[in-house]
């Protein structure tokens, strides 16, 4: 019997780090839980018991059931019937099993039903189900949404609807339209308020994940005659309502599990989520911060399942008398998508734990006011929450597209078959670096922590932090990247008065950033736990390489070469 969570001790390293302690005491309002609910923890070590139980069901039903399914959902992918979604044989079997489990609304509190899973053991609960099948992480990830519900709703927008997500119901957010794409502020879905206080909504939604689903967050424009995003507002819409319906699913090249929809609305009844004209400004910005993560794990998930398939193929191969593994070119492959898939999980789970922090902070606001110390903590959590997501929903994406791409090189003529589960994920991780904001979106969101040393700062915080003289040379390395890369920020932005020269450069400095951050944040696993050694070396070999290439780049670089540029 196969389990994706126990399988993988990695997971327990990042899930035992010593910020989880803070993170599960606030949650759990020091364990006053307890008090109301009989499964609620009693102590941070019955808390983290817990967590690994549920991730060792987590690992269980991927391992058996999801994965398992997958590459016939791949195949036979859902369909559209009266304007209704009907999923995969597979998909159908999949989501059974997690609502029985109970793995649906992971983080939402006890007392709509949920396990009140910090963000932490919920985004690696998503990790372990994209190694399963990126595209029913899909449908399973949405969860999410129920976030945003949770923190603008109201208690009794609370009670009816994430009782129901907790129970085992589906989400979607309903964002994109045929003429807006990701510029949202062009949403022209129209709502009209009526006398009873609902709302009436009227248009058409486009690539929307899982748009079937029982519970919509719809953004659409309530106030007439605007043409921007404060004209924009968040609702809700329950399928039992009627008044939405699927003209067709978009035939994609990966993800095939995962319906997505173009949808038409017509007087479609839903409700105000929040207050007017913030549908955009403020509650779009909060899912989308979920989702960056959310995508984050999906590609660490997927990067895993490159990771154990090319190393299973290359051990099992034989040519010219040996496995390919022995040969030094598919070593290298092979430790190169190890050190990219371990790097990257790390940056995922300092994120996660960042976004726990600020969190939960904001959630106990709600029901008391903060002492000074924990306002100015919670600022600055929020802070790196938001320089983090962004860095590594764009780096994970990447390293799990050039991780699949190396994952079919090792394979060879082999992998461009569909008789080998790689050609499925390398189509499935395209997408990783498109949907939830591009890799140029990303950093777009991500250079004004290059600009206001926000990245720099994290990098000399765990610059301070001591290591074994063994690992000390990959430490002077990284402290060598730092110098190149502060030259560098200080290089772009001794140009004045020039945004398209430091938006050329941008994508230069956020991956020189991103760089030396994972490279640190493996060096501090590595320290702590030897398994990491090997990746940690790995990594800063080549975070070296790109670190120079891109100062290289800046050093050298005029405004006036921007011409060549222009198509």
């Amino acid at each position: 019997m196969a389990n994706f969570y126990t399988d993988n001790p990695d997971l327990k390293h990042h899930l035992s780090h010593p910020l989880m302690q803070k993170i599960v005491e606030l949650k759990e309002r020091n364990y006053t839980e307890a008090e109301k609910f009989d499964y609620a923890p009693l102590d941070f070590e019955d808390a983290m018991d817990n967590y690994d139980k549920v991730l060792e069901i987590v690992g269980d039903i991927c391992g058996n059931i999801i994965a398992e399914n997958a590459e016939g959902v791949d195949h036979q992918g859902p369909r559209v019937e009266n304007g209704r979604v009907i999923y995969a044989d597979g998909t159908k079997e999949n989501l059974e099993a997690c609502r029985k489990a109970g793995l649906m609304g992971m983080a939402m509190p006890r007392r709509f039903g949920g396990l009140n899973f910090p963000i932490t053991p919920y985004i690696m609960a998503a990790d372990i189900v994209s190694r399963a099948d990126a595209g029913f992480e899909n449908l399973w990830g949405l969860q999410d949404c129920a976030e945003t519900l949770y923190e603008f709703g109201d208690e009794d927008q609370k009670q009816r609807f994430l009782t129901r997500v907790c129970a085992g119901e589906t989400m979607s957010m309903d964002l994109t339209e045929p003429d807006a794409g990701s510029d949202l502020q062009s949403v022209m879905l129209k709502a009209t308020p009526q006398e009873d206080g609902t709302w009436l909504l009227n248009g058409v939604k486009r690539f929307i994940t899982n748009g079937d689903s029982d519970i919509h967050l719809v953004l659409a424009r309530s106030e007439e005659g605007t043409k921007d995003g404060r004209g924009l507002s968040m609702f809700i819409y329950d399928k039992r309502q009627g008044g939405v319906n699927v003209r067709r699913i978009e035939n994609k090249m990966g993800i095939k599990g995962s319906p997505t929809c173009e949808l038409t609305y017509k007087n479609a009844k839903a409700e105000l989520c929040g207050s007017r004209r913030l549908g955009l400004i403020k509650y779009v910005m909060a899912l989308m911060n979920g989702a960056r993560l959310g995508i984050a794990a999906q590609s660490v998930g997927i990067s895993e399942i490159c990771y154990r398939e090319a190393l299973a193929y290359a051990k099992d191969r034989r040519q010219f008398g040996k496995a390919i593994i022995e040969f030094p070119a598919v070593q290298e492959l092979i430790a190169v998508i190890k050190a990219k898939l371990d790097a990257s999980r790390s940056l995922l789970y300092e994120t996660s734990r960042f976004v726990d922090v600020y969190k939960v902070y904001e959630d106990i606001a709600k029901e008391r006011s903060l002492t000074p110390e924990e306002r100015q903590e919670m600022k600055l959590y929020s802070k790196l929450a938001d320089a983090c997501t962004p860095m590594v929903k764009g780096m994970s994406s990447e390293y799990c597209n050039q991780n699949a791409y190396d994952c079919i090189q090792v394979h060879g003529g082999s992998g461009f078959m569909k008789d080998y589960a790689c050609e499925r994920v390398y189509r499935d991780a395209r997408i990783t670096s498109i949907y939830e904001g591009t890799t140029q979106l990303q950093v777009v969101a991500a250079i004004r922590h290059v600009t206001t040393g926000t990245y720099l700062s994290l990098i000399n915080g765990y610059n301070a932090q001591e290591v074994s003289s063994a690992l000390q040379p990959l430490k002077d390395n990284l402290v060598a990247m730092t110098t190149k890369y502060a030259a560098a920020v200080e290089k772009v932005l001794s140009v004045k008065d020039n945004q398209a020269y430091t938006d050329f450069l941008s994508r230069r400095l956020v991956e020189m950033a991103g760089n030396i951050m994972m490279g640190y944040l493996l060096l501090l696993d590595a320290n702590k736990n030897e398994s990491f050694v090997a990746s940690a070396n790995v990594y800063n070999k080549m975070a070296q390489a790109e670190v120079s290439k891109h100062a290289d780049f800046i050093a050298n670089f005029t405004p006036e070469q921007l011409s060549f540029y222009n198509a």
